[in-house]
């Protein structure tokens, strides 16, 4: 029996909008966090009735979810880009900073996110998949950097991703915390304190320190009276 009533759905204009509304409810992320923003507030900014919402997403957690599949695939293209460079540190260390230390969207993003995950059992089961996800993009990356002679071979790479996405957690703070940032400058040390931990030793000039210089005495973390 032929259904001519059914409207058919174009699968193109079906995928334009639901980016549209996706790119919307990042926006009420950003402004209100992933508490604050209710899916209320994502129909407003959208433009959009909640019946004409659940058409695309089924849930808030739905939406957080194709959030993090959607900034995962960015990841996975940047990682590609990284691989490719002439000098495979120098392009990590300038994603980092484009990515997290002059970009204010992630950094509000991140730094929810991991808040919300604390007091929330089920978001903690998305940033968990969301985290074992970038720990494996590292990890090949590293793996894949190691074979070409472009990182450290004695490093672990499932460790050393820990520590990686612990430091781009990191400086993604350090603007919220000191708005009067010097990027550059902070960029140029984080620089410095990867290309230390990550290039091979042969690769690293280790400076010797003069013979007969005298070692400095204790750290006096308290100035007495």
């Amino acid at each position: 029996m032929e259904m001519s009533g059914l409207r058919k759905v174009d699968p193109v204009k079906h995928e334009l909008k639901r980016q549209e509304i996706l790119g919307a409810a990042i926006r009420c992320f950003i402004r209100d966090g992933f508490r604050g923003a209710s899916t209320t507030d994502i129909c407003t900014e959208a433009r959009i009735s909640p019946g004409h919402l659940y058409h695309y997403f089924p849930s808030k957690e739905a939406i957080i979810e194709a959030m993090i599949d959607l900034g995962l695939a960015h990841a996975a293209e940047r990682f590609e880009r990284i691989l490719a460079a002439d000098d495979v540190i120098d392009a990590l260390l300038a994603d980092i900073e484009d990515n997290s230390l002059r970009f204010r969207p992630a950094q509000a993003l991140n730094l929810d996110g991991l808040a919300e995950a604390a007091r929330n059992p089920d978001f903690a089961r998305i940033i968990e998949r969301h985290t074992a996800a970038v720990r494996r993009m590292w990890s090949d990356f590293l793996r894949h950097a190691q074979q070409q002679g472009r990182v450290d071979p004695g490093l672990d790479p499932d460790a050393t991703a820990n520590i990686l996405i612990a430091l781009i957690d990191g400086s993604r703070a350090l603007p919220i915390r000191n708005p009067k940032l010097d990027i550059k400058q902070s960029a140029a040390h984080l620089r410095t304190m990867i290309a230390r931990f990550l290039k091979p030793p042969e690769a690293q000039g280790i400076a010797s320190k003069p013979r007969g210089q005298k070692t400095s005495g204790p750290l006096k973390l308290v100035r007495k009276r």
